[in-house]
């Protein structure tokens, strides 16, 4: 079962697509998970708090492990959360990257694609973790962390764009942007089939009334 009967998710909460989400565990309000081509996976015991974006990218779902702390605003993308983990309000974590066991990513801070953050590991308010395993600087030193960026290549690997190796900056060109549209059209219509001949509309719309009614009950 996608949802677990046990978990909870909020009446103004969004889940679009292939999105799983274990026993215990709740999504508050505002809160978006969305399958955009790989699945979100939320373990047990696991709270996804107002605001958070979780999307599962082409090659890169959103695997959550268990007693996660998501919180508001949060950002996530194609990236594994370990279990015990806390990913504050504002921070975000970006394709690729791997955030073990028992760390804490806090206020404001990004983990960069291609990253991995070792379990016990606190990347601090603000700052940027990059490379695997991760290199944590203040965001004021731009020259070393861009050092470490750019051979991971972010546009390349996320949305198959090429740098223009001239000025370093990725292109936006309208064949790039379309590119882009017709990856996210091909993943919504792979997805349609699956959903519409699994369940009912009117049994997808009493399981989602179920749900509402229990995080209504929790809150």
């Amino acid at each position: 079962m996608p949802v677990d009967p046990e978990a909870r998710v909020a009446r103004s909460a969004i889940l679009n697509g292939d999105v799983r989400i274990g026993a215990g565990s709740c999504v508050l309000d505002g809160a978006v998970l969305s399958d955009h081509g790989a699945p979100v996976i939320i373990g047990r015991e696991t709270i996804v708090m107002e605001g958070a974006v979780l999307r599962g990218t082409p090659h890169h779902p959103v695997v959550i492990g268990d007693n996660v702390i998501v919180g508001p605003k949060a950002y996530l993308t194609g990236c594994t959360i370990g279990s015990r983990t806390f990913v504050a309000t504002n921070a975000s974590v970006f394709t690729g990257a791997v955030v073990e066991d028992d760390a804490e990513v806090r206020i404001g801070a990004i983990v960069h694609l291609r990253t991995r953050i070792l379990s016990g590991t606190t990347v601090p308010i603000g700052w940027v973790a990059v490379g695997d395993p991760a290199t944590i600087l203040p965001p004021d030193r731009h020259d070393e962390i861009w050092a470490a960026m750019e051979p991971l290549d972010f546009p390349g690997f996320v949305f198959g764009v090429p740098r223009d190796p001239s000025t370093s900056r990725w292109s936006r060109s309208p064949a790039a942007t379309r590119g882009l549209s017709a990856a996210a059209s091909t993943a919504r219509s792979a997805r349609e089939p699956s959903r519409s001949t699994s369940t009912s509309p009117r049994s997808r719309r009493r399981a989602s009334r179920t749900r509402r009614a229990r995080c209504a009950g929790a809150r």
